[in-house]
């Protein structure tokens, strides 16, 4: 009688809040010839982030959405429990730099983790560089730290509420005393030493005040830093004016030999040349021309280049290359491609420590630079592990492994033995034991085997009554591995399945898996996902009034076409930051270099089948959406806002029904990188609360 009286009062509530008052949209003229067919864009008016009427539109969508969330009645229970389940220590692995290790560590509700360092790894740590401290809200992050080649320096970069946008300083690590030295306007880049002399990083010129969040980037110029001096006397070593729509990057090798630039026209394909630094050669020689093949320099051995390359590869091999006669002739295969796919290369020790993905999981091989395989690392069992890499003068190096249900655990590797000893194990308030992860497999629409990993309580009852949350992302070449969450823990801890797919688009089953989900093919992705679904459904692990479906940036393109395409299949919709308007995404900050994947709307071929799928131009009017929570933030500046303002004002107009559609417009926040832990937990309160409550549920 109890459960039934507040399942009762639960779904009386469910219905009075269902009467939403949308804030009205007004539409605009604005009409778009795309080779001879009219399309309206009736909201362009709110891409100008800066306008009055864009701000008043914010304001008031994030009234009428936070005026629901804060009347689902188990919210606060919500973020309790997430605020307890979020405070645990999270520690970073170890890595040598001169006579420290370096880590990271969140004692567990800091915004942003710490920096530490240690001379011996059962001594006291003591703080190296806290974020915490750059602003007063948590909102600046830190992008990354590079030390000199005698670890006597170290440059760090830090982003402002989550922009792309960083700036780059320098501190002289004996005494932890900050420089001088500045550098701003850095983007896509880190910063590369040679020697303690200074260091390569690349830039963006000074953008316009008003638009430096939305305009588009052009013109990516790699300089370099030496230390002690200012900004204006960088010396620029690479531009190309003639290409305003590449990115362009410089790195050193381990010995400071060579200098690597590469450059790319996109998220696909590269072109490498390379310059000799002891030599001082003046120019740089070509290496790998572009842009047909995914390549990256491993490192330098014995006056020939190490190359992780796809040429001839789809799943990748490792060739020797002399810089001297680069063509493909004379290259020399270390590696050759295996059936699984080559994800990435470390050195560390004078080895190389190859990760391969089986099946999404990880697997390492230690060879020698000559190719000689050594060993195969023997991991814990199905999961991610990273971390393979070090000096060539280490002995040992730490890597991280982790899975869906099991917090990151991290292993001391010894490279001469092939020993892992555990080192240090993450310890929550989230029972793992109580869990379990498997793996299997369904077949698509067109026939092909796709991947799902399926992460529940041990002892589910298939009696198609359980809620699942669906993720995936599907794209530009990036697999989605097997990962721990705590905020995912606490949808497990519901009684929530957690089910992730490997779409066509990603790396999983290397080049041929990609291209199978890109461009023309992009369509697949969706279908993939869609058959996920009702495979779940077929095998009586859920119905259609359990399932919600998730994701981020090219994921939230993926919830976004899904739900549009299936809106009978899905209750509830979270697309997350994402790319919605495909006809002018290329129009706005770096989303241009998205175009090798998508292709652009003023290409007459693949504009027809761009706006086939654009979840902006498939909505239609009078449909009964799912209930559906858009999340974006104002400095969001690699899938600009207005993605999800316009699809926002679009779907409240077109939708019909009870399903709320509504729309989170976080504040001091970006894509996501570096956001401080505190908006973390207001953001995964409001998503779990949001889906539970339109899923009929209560919080146990």
């Amino acid at each position: 009688m109890k459960r039934f009286l507040t399942c009762s009062l639960l779904l009386g509530s469910f219905t009075a809040m269902a009467q939403i008052n949308y804030p009205v949209t007004p539409r605009g003229t604005d009409m778009d010839n795309y080779h001879g067919t009219q399309i309206a864009d009736p909201f362009r008016w709110l891409e100008d982030d800066n306008s009055e009427q864009t701000k008043a539109w914010v304001t008031a969508q994030n009234e009428v959405t936070f005026n629901y969330l804060n009347r689902i009645p188990f919210r606060n229970r919500v973020k309790e429990r997430l605020e307890a389940m979020w405070n645990y220590p999270r520690i970073g692995s170890p890595s040598r730099e001169g006579d420290w290790y370096y880590f990271s560590k969140n004692d567990g509700l800091q915004n942003q983790s710490v920096v530490y360092r240690q001379k011996v790894l059962n001594g006291a740590p003591e703080v190296f560089l806290d974020p915490n401290k750059l602003s007063a809200d948590g909102t600046a992050a830190l992008g990354g730290i590079s030390f000199s080649k005698s670890s006597r320096y170290a440059a760090f970069l830090v982003a402002q509420s989550g922009s792309d946008w960083q700036e780059i300083y320098v501190m002289e690590v004996a005494g932890k005393k900050l420089l001088a030295d500045t550098i701003r306007w850095v983007k896509f880049s880190g910063a590369s030493w040679k020697g303690d002399e200074g260091f390569y990083y690349s830039r963006y010129p000074e953008p316009d005040s008003k638009n430096r969040l939305s305009k588009q980037n052009q013109y990516h110029k790699v300089y370099f830093h030496k230390l002690g001096t200012t900004q204006s006397e960088d010396v620029l070593v690479y531009e190309d004016n003639a290409h305003p729509l590449r990115n362009a990057g410089a790195g050193v090798t381990e010995d400071n030999r060579f200098l690597v630039l590469r450059t790319s026209e996109g998220t696909s394909g590269a072109e490498l040349r390379v310059k000799n630094l002891a030599t001082g050669q003046a120019d740089f020689s070509l290496l790998i021309p572009g842009f047909k093949t995914e390549a990256s320099v491993v490192d330098h051995h014995n006056g020939r280049l190490l190359v992780r390359i796809n040429d001839g590869a789809p799943n990748y091999k490792i060739v020797s290359i002399d810089p001297q006669k680069p063509q493909p002739e004379h290259w020399t295969v270390v590696v050759p491609e295996q059936p699984e796919v080559l994800q990435g290369v470390g050195t560390a020790g004078g080895f190389l420590f190859c990760s391969y993905l089986k099946d999404a999981s990880t697997k390492v091989f230690q060879y020698t630079y000559d190719g000689k395989l050594v060993r195969d690392i023997r991991l814990p069992g199905i999961g991610n592990a990273s971390g393979f890499g070090g000096k060539k003068s280490d002995k040992e190096f730490f890597y991280t492994f982790t899975s869906f249900n099991a917090p990151p655990t991290i292993y001391r590797y010894n490279i001469a033995t092939g020993q892992s000893g555990l080192f240090r194990k993450t310890e929550t308030l989230f029972n793992s034991d109580a869990y379990e992860t498997k793996q299997l497999f369904f077949t698509s629409t067109d026939g092909a085997r796709v991947p799902m990993f399926l992460t529940h309580k041990k002892g589910l009852q298939l009696d198609g009554n359980n809620p699942v949350l669906l993720y995936g992302y599907g794209g530009f070449n990036i697999p989605v591995t097997p990962s721990f969450s705590i905020s995912n823990a606490f949808w497990l801890e519901q009684g929530g399945i957690y089910a992730s797919v490997n779409l066509r688009g990603g790396n999983e089953y290397g080049e041929a898996w990609h291209k199978a989900g890109m461009l023309e093919n992009k369509q697949q992705v969706f279908d993939d996902f869609i058959a996920a679904a009702e495979w779940l459904i077929a095998n009586q692990y859920t119905n259609k009034g359990k399932i919600a479906i998730r994701g981020g940036s090219n994921g939230g393109l993926l919830v976004g076409a899904c739900m549009t395409q299936r809106p009978d299949l899905f209750k509830v919709a979270l697309p997350a930051v994402g790319v919605l308007d495909m006809l002018r995404y290329h129009l706005f900050t770096i989303g241009w270099a998205w175009a090798v994947e998508y292709g652009r709307s003023d290409n007459p071929d693949q504009f027809r089948y761009l706006v086939r799928y654009s979840p902006l131009h498939n909505l239609k009017e009078g449909t009964a959406y799912p209930a559906t929570l858009i999340t974006t933030a104002d400095h969001d500046d690699r899938v600009v806002p207005a993605h999800s303002f316009k699809f926002a004002a679009r779907l409240q107009e077109a939708h019909r029904g009870s399903n709320p559609v509504l729309i989170r417009i976080d504040t001091k926040a970006g894509h996501g990188a570096g956001k401080p832990t505190s908006k973390q937990i207001e953001e995964a309160a409001d998503i779990w609360s949001f889906v539970l409550y339109n899923m009929g549920l209560d919080m146990r």
